[in-house]
């Protein structure tokens, strides 16, 4: 099979999936960073599609909190302020302990176990290769993995909705090697308390997991808005 035709089975079936798609990855890959204008007849050539779907997939992600539109001067991405941040991640606190708390007394198949060693595996090797689009994409399905053991789709996609509106923010986030080597073991930590089937242990280690982002996050915040004043 041939590249083209590989790359033309993976396309999404519409162009405004496609470029949705796209637009998704390029705001998670830091292509376009928090603040930054989302020009139409830019992105219609970039993406070899007419304005109509491009609209349309730019409505969606406002609609999600991810793009933000302002009259007369058309789409940016969205910038969090960092009582916006505190709260997204807050109600995540909430909503993630409670799946992860339902998760446990559920009898589990056991690839749950094995896909979440297999999605930090990913973690690692992206981490590594500084791929900071793969890490991102590997965490992401690291953390939906726990979420969805829950069995309780409505919560999981209000959990999606509030990842969606900090991903630009999490590709900063991993910019940092530090921070990326943190992630790393704080999986491993999160993987043993899963598999102890200690429930206190794991709420716990996913909170602390998700204070480290927010105060590395909060000092990103507070020089952006040092640099604007």
């Amino acid at each position: 099979m041939t590249s083209n035709a590989t790359e033309g089975s993976r396309r999404p079936p519409t162009a405004q999936a496609f470029v949705l798609a796209e637009l998704r990855r390029a705001i998670i890959a830091g292509e376009f960073l928090p603040g930054q204008p989302l020009r139409q007849d830019a992105l219609a050539e970039r993406f070899g599609v007419s304005r109509v779907p491009l609209r349309e997939a730019l409505k969606t992600l406002e609609s999600e909190g991810q793009v933000h539109y302002e009259p007369h001067r058309g789409h940016r991405v969205a910038t969090l302020s960092l009582t916006d941040l505190l709260e997204v991640y807050r109600i995540r606190q909430l909503l993630e302990g409670e799946a992860a708390r339902v998760a446990m007394t559920r009898t589990l198949s056991s690839t749950v176990l094995e896909d979440l060693r297999s999605a930090a595996r990913d973690v690692e090797t992206a981490s590594g290769a500084g791929d900071l689009l793969g890490m991102t994409e590997a965490n992401r399905r690291f953390h939906f993995i726990l979420v969805e053991a829950a069995g309780m789709p409505r919560l999981e996609r209000m959990i999606q909705i509030l990842w969606d509106a900090t991903d630009a923010y999490r590709f900063v986030y991993y910019g940092s090697e530090s921070n990326r080597s943190r992630v790393e073991d704080e999986h491993v930590l999160i993987i043993e308390a899963f598999a102890e089937r200690d429930t206190e242990k794991l709420i716990l280690l996913l909170d602390e997991h998700r204070e480290h982002a927010v105060k590395a996050l909060r000092t990103f915040l507070e020089a952006g808005s040092a640099r604007e004043n």
